[in-house]
């Protein structure tokens, strides 16, 4: 009896022997479904990459999504204005900025992360440029930055500055309304807003800027995105005001400080 007692005894599995078993085995599977889902996520990846959307792909993305305000053969609704003409160089610089589609009514359409993926958005501007032409994508040339930087940074001085600032920060226009910095836009983003006037800004065509101009104005734009600021802290080069509330604030109130210190030194 003794024998068979302690044969049996010998014989149990621990409880966290068999707990180990269990959670090895979830370990092993969830290692399994984690393999084989990315390598379906990269299969899937790879054939969306491979597909090249067609301009009837761009109809329907359009229709599912900027139908309701531009219509349905684009000439406008009561909440959104007619796209006749804009072309699908406005159309994808409106849909890469998150600028549309258009999350509620205001003064101005504020920057964002696109919804749509840089083939969506093309197939979306084929479309547009198939029912209601406009302006299209420029040349590389016009865009590669090689240009005249002096005489870029001089257009831009004459034509841009009043509202982006000389130093293309940006500012306030009025009733709400703002000119963006520019110290992140591309190079195509900067001619789409010089062609199309998204917004608040005019167009600016071939009678007051040419194609060079152009260029130009881009090449000085990129430049200044990598310039290396060379006067100290910049305080966001948003002129006067923010130099003068500095000052204010640090300089005027370190010599109060000072004089404060002294005079209780001297009592």
């Amino acid at each position: 009896m003794a024998r068979e007692k302690k044969r049996r005894s010998g014989g149990r599995r621990s409880p966290l022997a068999a707990a180990a078993l269990i959670g090895a085995g979830l370990m092993i599977t969830g290692a399994v479904y984690a393999g084989a889902s990315a390598a379906f996520a990269a299969t899937d990846t790879q054939a969306a990459a491979s597909t090249q959307l067609t301009v009837e792909d761009g109809e329907k993305l359009f229709t599912a999504n900027c139908a309701t305000c531009h219509g349905l053969d684009l000439q406008g609704t009561a909440d959104g204005p007619s796209l006749y003409g804009v072309g699908e160089l406005a159309a994808e610089f409106q849909l890469s900025t998150g600028r549309m589609p258009l999350q509620m009514q205001g003064p101005q359409a504020p920057q964002k992360e696109p919804q749509f993926t840089e083939e969506q958005i093309r197939a979306i501007a084929s479309y547009v440029q198939s029912v209601a032409p406009g302006p299209t994508y420029p040349s590389d040339h016009t865009i590669d930055g090689e240009g005249d930087v002096a005489k870029g940074a001089e257009l831009f001085r004459v034509n841009c500055a009043m509202c982006h600032n000389v130093s293309a920060a940006g500012g306030a226009l009025t009733e709400g309304k703002y000119a963006p910095a520019l110290t992140e836009t591309s190079a195509l983003h900067m001619y789409a807003a010089m062609v199309t006037g998204p917004q608040n800004m005019p167009v600016f065509g071939d009678m007051n800027l040419s194609d060079e101009d152009k260029r130009d104005i881009i090449s000085a734009l990129l430049f200044q995105q990598k310039a290396v600021p060379v006067g100290g802290f910049t305080l966001g080069n948003l002129g006067p005001v923010s130099e003068g509330l500095f000052v204010w604030i640090f300089g005027i109130g370190a010599l109060v400080a000072i004089t404060v210190w002294i005079t209780a030194k001297s009592n």
